[in-house]
């Protein structure tokens, strides 16, 4: 199976050569890595062009001309290798927050399954015992209660941002008509392949807090996120076609 991994990054010049040697270590020859930088001051899209050179034909950097943000990024990876030969497009983060031993896990079920969710919240997944009690709450709350009381969500973990994705689905989906962008992308992505009837599949993980650098997820961002939940409930209201089977 031939895969790509999108990682997105700003600022991620420690963790980015790290986590592609664990990526290019995998037993999965067909990987290819895709990093979409978006020009990040401490020098991550230098790092990135070095992994080019590293990993010949497996490594490709896109350079964007500043931080355009999560959403676009990732819709620009989806589009891009969607031009390829790809089978299945993985998005994870450059953190090491997504373990990329996870990767094959992901992969050995996906055949049966549009989508497979590396998930906190299904039985045996886990949160970072680092995380401060409130953020563990933050996190909880936003998944369990939030998203599935505003948009009616099943899917466990909402706000995963660490999935595994068939080409076909992503293709179903219509990249088109996402509009997010930051954090809550990823609740709009998981909003519409429920509501178009896609099969989903959720793994238990273990989320494990960044290695090098800050977050990027603080209080504000946070609310931000939590209100434009309704903004995506009402963008999708009309009933959208069900994907092809």
């Amino acid at each position: 199976m031939n895969i790509a991994v999108i990682i997105p990054t700003f600022n991620e010049k420690e963790n980015l050569p790290l986590i592609t040697a664990r990526l290019m270590a995998l037993p999965l020859p067909d990987l290819r890595v895709f990093v979409i930088d978006d020009n990040s001051p401490d020098g991550t899209g230098q790092v990135a062009d070095a992994l080019v050179a590293q990993y010949p034909g497996r490594v490709e950097v896109l350079h964007r001309s500043g931080k355009l943000g999560l959403g676009t990024a990732y819709i620009t990876g989806f589009q891009r290798m969607l031009k390829t030969d790809v089978d299945a497009i993985a998005q994870m983060d450059a953190d090491f927050s997504h373990s990329p031993e996870y990767v094959p896990q992901l992969l050995a079920v996906l055949p049966d399954y549009d989508v497979v969710v590396g998930s906190r919240y299904v039985s045996g997944g886990k949160l970072d015992e680092r995380w401060p009690w409130w953020r563990r709450f933050l996190s909880w709350w936003a998944n369990s209660v939030w998203v599935h009381l505003i948009l009616g969500t099943h899917t466990r973990d909402a706000t995963a941002g660490f999935k595994c994705w068939q080409s076909a689905a992503l293709q179903r989906l219509g990249l088109q008509r996402i509009n997010s962008n930051g954090y809550i992308f990823q609740v709009e992505m998981c909003y519409l392949a429920e509501k178009l009837g896609m099969r989903i599949k959720e793994l238990p993980i273990t989320f494990i807090d960044r290695r090098f650098g800050s977050s990027k997820m603080d209080a504000r961002v946070q609310i931000e996120a939590a209100l434009r939940v309704f903004e995506i409930r009402h963008r999708h209201a009309s009933p959208v076609d069900k994907p092809a089977r």
